[in-house]
């Protein structure tokens, strides 16, 4: 798992006004949370924060004004219009060797059995409760050889030492569909003359 470090400042204006002028600046307002504290809000560097975002579940280490505190990403608003602009971060407060509950995105790999199958991924990620400085980047599952109606359940999958399943292990995360034959143009026309 990787750790970047991230200088923040504590902010003091809030509102959108507020916001704006700090997306202005390229920075990223956030909220830190956790461990029963008050939240801190708090003005991220926008560029080393979307690179720091691009690896999932992301330990991050904050120097708040001299103050060091480790923190994981817990929500991020995008810009819907404009890729690769944040409008705001939730981070949470973790401590080393302190259990979190995060989604860990599933890796499929291999080939599916030979014949038109679909691959479909139920979750794309799969919740687990791992230490907070030693969360997976992604989980790797084989689909090599399963044919239509095959399904590979959350018990299935091999996690890591100190890494448990946080849903139930019945839970279908991948399943292999078998392709529907689309019905060739000439023959649907056919047929609605012939019932004509």
């Amino acid at each position: 798992m990787s750790e970047v470090k991230l200088s923040a400042e504590v902010r003091t204006e809030f509102g959108k006004g507020a916001a704006r002028r700090i997306r202005r600046e390229d920075k990223v307002p956030g909220v830190l949370y956790g461990h029963g504290t008050d939240p801190v809000h708090i003005t991220l560097p926008g560029h080393d924060l979307l690179l720091a975002l691009r690896t999932s579940n992301v330990l991050i280490s904050l120097d708040i004004e001299g103050k060091s505190e480790l923190a994981i990403p817990k929500a991020v608003q995008r810009d819907a219009l404009r890729q690769g602009i944040l409008k705001h971060v939730d981070l949470l407060l973790v401590k080393r060797g302190e259990k979190v509950n995060v989604e860990v995105p599933v890796v499929a790999e291999g080939e599916l059995a030979p014949g038109a199958n679909l691959l479909e991924h139920v979750l794309n990620a799969l919740p687990v409760e791992a230490e907070a400085t030693h969360i997976p980047e992604s989980l790797s599952v084989s689909i090599a050889g399963l044919e239509a109606g095959a399904s590979v359940l959350a018990k299935d999958i091999a996690l890591p030492s100190g890494v448990s399943l946080a849903v139930e292990d019945d839970t279908v995360v991948l399943q292999v569909l078998a392709a529907q034959a689309e019905e060739a143009p000439a023959e649907a026309a056919g047929d609605e003359a012939a019932e004509a």
